[in-house]
C-alpha cells in the first residue's frame, strides 16, 4: 500500500504526463461536419466523434495531452475539449473568425489568427483572457513558433507576406515578402529557418531565422498535372530536422523533400484535396487529413508510403495527435 501510495504522489507530480487512455490518438477537424473525429493512431480505427462548433479548423492539443484546442471559426471562439471525458468543456476569446493558431512550446499562450480582422491574438491559457492583438496583413492565416519560443510567424493570404513578431513585444521586427496566398509557416526543430508555403505561388519560401532572407525557393512538379493543381498548404518537417512533408492541396499529394538539399525526392499519392499534416509522437508516422475524400492518410515515414487511409467526417482540415 505505502509503495501504491508513493507512486501516485510521484505520477501527481509530474505535471506532463499523458495517461494511456488518451496517448497517441488523432484528432481530426472536420470543416463542414462541424465535429473532431478521434482516431486511434496504432490501430488506425475511429474511436469516437465529438460535436463542436461551426466550421473547425485549426487544432493543436496542449503538451500535457488533456486539453486540444480547435478554433470555430464562424462561432468566433475557440473551443476546449477535455481529452479524458471526450467532451467540449469550455471556450476561449479568440477574436473573430479565427482559422489557425499555434501554441508557444511552453503550452502557456495560444496565438490565433483571425482572418476577418487582420489581428494575431495572444491568449493567456491559465487567465483564459486576451493579452494582445496584434495588427498584421490582410488575411492571416498561418502561424509558427520558434522552438525557443522567442518569435512568432504569421503568414497574410491577401498581403503575401510573412510577418515576424517578438513574443515578448508582441511588435512585428521584420515582414518578408513571400508569393501569392502563404497558408502556413512551420520552424525547423533547431529554429534555423521557418518555411512558409504559397498556395497560389505554388512554392515554399525558406527563410533564414536570423537574417529573414529567403534562401531557397521550393517548386514542384508533378507529371500529368497543371502547375495551378499543385497547390502547398501544410508543412510538416520531421523531428530530426531531416525532411519536410508538404500538402499540395487539389495534386492529392504530400510531398518529401530533404530539407538539405531542398530537393523534392518524392510525391505520395493520399486522399482528394490534401490540406494538413501532423506526425505521431514516436515520429513513425505522418498523416494527410484528405478534404474531399473526407479521410485521413497514414503514411510510413521511413518508406514514405501511404499504409492506410481512415474514413473520418465531411471535409477534414486540421489534425494534431496526442503525446505519449
Amino acid at each position: 500500500m505505502r509503495q501504491h501510495m508513493c507512486l501516485l504522489a510521484a505520477t501527481a507530480a509530474l505535471p506532463f504526463l499523458v495517461q494511456p487512455g488518451w496517448a497517441n490518438m488523432v484528432y481530426v477537424s472536420n470543416e463542414k461536419g462541424n465535429s473532431v473525429t478521434v482516431v486511434d493512431s496504432k490501430t488506425m480505427e475511429v474511436v469516437k466523434t465529438i460535436d463542436v462548433g461551426q466550421r473547425p479548423r485549426g487544432i493543436t492539443i496542449s503538451p500535457d495531452g488533456k486539453t486540444v484546442y480547435v478554433c470555430a471559426s464562424d462561432d468566433d471562439t475557440v473551443e476546449m475539449i477535455d481529452t479524458a471525458s471526450g467532451e467540449v468543456v469550455g471556450s476561449l476569446p479568440s477574436g473573430p473568425d479565427p482559422e489557425l493558431f499555434v501554441l508557444s512550446p511552453d503550452g502557456k499562450r495560444l496565438y490565433i489568427a483571425n482572418e476577418d480582422d487582420n489581428l494575431v491574438t495572444v491568449i493567456d491559457l491559465e487567465s483564459k483572457s486576451v493579452l494582445a492583438e496584434i495588427p498584421v496583413g490582410v488575411e492571416p492565416e498561418g502561424m509558427g513558433v520558434s522552438p525557443d519560443g522567442k518569435t512568432i510567424v504569421n503568414t497574410s493570404e491577401t498581403t503575401n507576406m510573412a510577418h515576424f513578431i517578438d513574443a515578448s513585444t508582441h511588435e512585428i521586427t521584420d515582414n518578408v515578402l513571400v508569393d501569392s496566398r502563404p497558408r502556413f509557416a512551420e520552424f525547423k526543430p533547431d529554429g534555423s529557418e521557418v518555411w512558409v508555403s504559397a498556395e497560389i505561388g505554388g512554392t515554399v519560401s525558406v527563410i533564414d531565422n536570423k537574417t529573414r532572407a529567403i534562401t531557397k525557393k521550393i517548386t514542384f512538379e508533378i507529371q500529368g498535372l497543371r502547375a495551378e493543381q499543385i497547390q502547398p498548404v501544410g508543412v510538416a518537417i520531421t523531428s530530426d530536422g531531416k525532411k519536410a512533408y508538404v500538402a499540395l492541396g487539389p495534386a492529392n499529394r504530400v510531398a518529401v523533400v530533404n530539407t538539405e538539399t531542398y530537393e523534392v525526392e518524392k510525391y505520395i499519392l493520399v486522399g482528394q484535396r490534401v490540406w494538413q499534416l501532423g506526425f505521431t509522437p514516436d515520429g513513425k508516422s505522418v498523416i494527410s487529413t484528405n478534404g474531399l475524400s473526407n479521410d485521413i492518410t497514414f503514411i510510413d515515414t521511413q518508406t514514405d508510403e501511404p499504409i492506410k487511409s481512415v474514413t473520418v467526417g465531411q471535409l477534414p482540415w486540421g489534425v494534431t495527435v496526442a503525446p505519449n
